[in-house]
């Protein structure tokens, strides 16, 4: 993970602030769903949506749609760590985990990205400065999950396990992408990845779960919202602020997704998360903010 930085304009803060309320709003919507809905049903409606969107968007755009055999194989690659492994996992996991807490251990996504980053690419070694964020990161999510989790997995531990499985994954795929999807589109990546991952999970949710019954009408607003809000467009808003604003701003979008999704939970599901997940997110937006650097940069002056 190259961490580039440029300034942010009110435009750039303006739209970095909307892809994080999206993204926040997409636990929220998780856990609505999932009232009606299975897990693996709600993945494949919101991937299956979403690529169903971002092809009408390629086509009207008139970008190339790649042919070659290679990159359809580092598309499904992409779209097995990007979407289809851990939009189950943060599905599931929030079966038996509170929403905004599945949202802070959803934030250490860029904690593994900047580790595995480190692992592969020589470009990206592990400085001093960095090993210290992915350590409070890894104190973060220590403290999230909680001691207790080593003494028994129950429903709860699991859940948590998985939403950090999630992150694991995100972690991967984000490497993936710089070392095989980095000359392309990105509007035309994010339509390949998708279109792969429906082929991928379309049918394993209709194995597993079967046809979508009537829950799935009660459930319309929600999936709505995750396929063309919280995949498609939030794919589309992505890339326009990464390219106004940098990578190392994007970084930011992690500090902010958290508390929206805790407040959400809290203001529409009654939510109330202990002292520990404050803890935990305190202590994985410090990781990050190291791993930012500005902020230190700011108290040496």
């Amino acid at each position: 993970m190259r961490i580039e930085q440029k300034s942010m304009s009110p435009r750039a803060w303006a739209e970095l602030g909307l892809l994080a309320l999206i993204w926040g709003g997409s636990f929220l919507s998780n856990a609505f769903a999932l009232r009606e809905v299975g897990p693996v049903t709600i993945v494949a409606f919101r991937i299956a949506g979403a690529a169903l969107v971002l092809w009408a968007y390629v086509l009207w755009r008139g970008f190339a749609v790649p042919r070659g055999p290679r990159i359809w194989l580092d598309f499904a690659i992409m779209g097995l760590f990007n979407n289809v492994l851990p939009f189950t996992f943060i599905t599931w996991g929030q079966q038996h985990v509170p929403s905004g807490l599945a949202a802070i251990l959803n934030g250490s996504t860029a904690i593994f990205g900047v580790l595995f980053a480190a692992i592969i690419f020589a470009d990206e070694k592990l400085t001093g400065r960095k090993a210290t964020g992915v350590a409070l990161g890894f104190a973060g999510m220590a403290a999230v999950i909680g001691p207790e989790a080593l003494g028994g997995l129950d429903l709860t531990s699991l859940g948590q396990l998985a939403l950090v499985c999630a992150a694991v994954c995100y972690g991967v795929s984000g490497t993936w992408a710089r070392a095989r999807l980095s000359g392309l589109t990105p509007q035309v990546a994010a339509m390949g990845m998708l279109t792969c991952s429906s082929v991928m999970i379309v049918p394993f949710a209709l194995w597993t779960e079967g046809m979508p019954g009537t829950g799935a009408l009660a459930a319309a607003p929600s999936l709505f919202y995750l396929a063309v809000f919280a995949t498609a467009a939030a794919y589309l808003l992505y890339y326009r602020v990464l390219t106004i604003a940098g990578t190392g701003n994007l970084l930011l979008v992690t500090l902010l997704v958290a508390p929206i999704a805790v407040l959400l939970g809290a203001l529409v599901l009654g939510e109330a998360l202990g002292w520990r997940a404050g803890m935990g997110f305190a202590l994985l937006a410090a990781g990050l903010a190291v791993i930012d650097g500005r902020l230190l940069r700011l108290l040496r002056v």
